[in-house]
């Protein structure tokens, strides 16, 4: 090869070199999100961000990007809270425990307050779930971005539960939150805040004996292979909020805005849809499993429970309990 020759090859590859850095550059995204998951990859919430997260980056020309962390990667639930509070990550779903930030926030997460899912509808559009929202921005500088549904929160253990004086002190991990931990309590169990991410093993080492999660939370953690018996407790219907900073909301140029919100509409949607084709799968999934489905006395865990949290609420909330209980009967 002749000099002029290696001299020309070497120059378009110092050019080509070049124009890969600058394509580089010009695709990086001016506003890069960061999400915390406490679920695996396969749940439906995961696949509801990573979709929301497609939809924002077509949709500003790579101006806005969204990562997402599945299985508390980067941060426990509260802790994720904290963070975005911090402007350290962006993103994350919460709902109950936000009551450690602001009080209202009990009843987005409270065993025995509602019946079914026409109920929880009615709370969310209600003007106290709009205030649980504005409480959210203005309290606690996060911005909900819609709902998406829990399902109803079912107990596993290794023995069968029918009744509440079954439980015998039986040591249950529950949420770090507080209506959690009375309900519990007042049922006959010992309950025991922990991170979701730690609760597999603590089942697996016997620190605890028992859990309590939507059918969706108990197949993607695993807890079949170490909980044999699923009890239909129904105890809680429950819906999470996906939430962005309100400080990093609001760094964005009004076009973006109107588009993340659109995509944020979108993202409930397509997560509700996933959602309920996934409900009934994952009850025979389990079931396959090997866990063993038990029918519960409903009412006694009802009797038992509901006084015990009504009595632990300030005035202002048991106020604010009475008229849900109007709106959603």
């Amino acid at each position: 090869m002749c000099y002029k020759t290696k001299h020309l090859l070497i120059g378009i590859l110092l050019m080509l070199l070049v124009s890969a850095c600058g394509s580089k550059t010009t695709k990086d995204p001016k506003y890069l999100f960061k999400a915390s998951m406490l679920v695996k990859e396969n749940h439906t919430w995961y696949k509801a961000f990573v979709h929301f997260g497609k939809l924002i980056e077509e949709r500003s020309g790579g101006r806005m990007k969204l990562e997402v962390y599945p299985s508390e990667q980067l941060a426990k639930e509260v802790e994720a809270i904290r963070l975005i509070r911090a402007g350290v990550i962006d993103m994350t779903i919460s709902a109950g425990s936000l009551t450690n930030f602001a009080e209202i926030l009990t009843f987005s997460d409270m065993p025995f307050l509602l019946k079914d899912t026409v109920a929880m509808h009615k709370l969310i559009n209600s003007s106290i779930g709009k205030r649980i929202e504005r409480e959210m921005i203005d309290k606690i500088g996060i911005r909900p971005l819609g709902y998406f549904q829990r399902g109803e929160r079912h107990l596993t253990s290794n023995r069968p539960i029918k009744h509440p004086d079954d439980l015998d002190e039986i040591i249950i991990r529950v949420p770090n939150v507080p209506p959690y931990v009375v309900a519990w309590k007042a049922l006959g169990a010992k309950p025991t805040p922990m991170a979701f991410s730690e609760v597999f093993s603590s089942l697996q080492q016997g620190t605890i004996e028992a859990q309590e999660n939507p059918f969706a939370m108990i197949k993607n953690a695993g807890f079949s292979e170490v909980q044999k018996y699923l009890n239909l407790t129904g105890h809680l219907i429950t819906w999470g909020y996906p939430l962005v900073g309100e400080k990093q909301f609001q760094r964005l140029p009004e076009d973006l805005k109107i588009i993340f919100m659109q995509a944020a509409e979108e993202m409930q949607i397509y997560e509700h849809r996933i959602f309920l084709s996934n409900e009934s799968k994952v009850q025979k999934q389990l079931q396959d499993e090997g866990m063993i489905f038990v029918q519960v006395d409903k009412n006694a865990f009802m009797e038992n429970g509901e006084k015990a949290i009504y009595e632990s609420l300030s005035p202002e909330m048991q106020e604010i309990y009475k008229s849900i209980k109007k709106i959603t009967r």
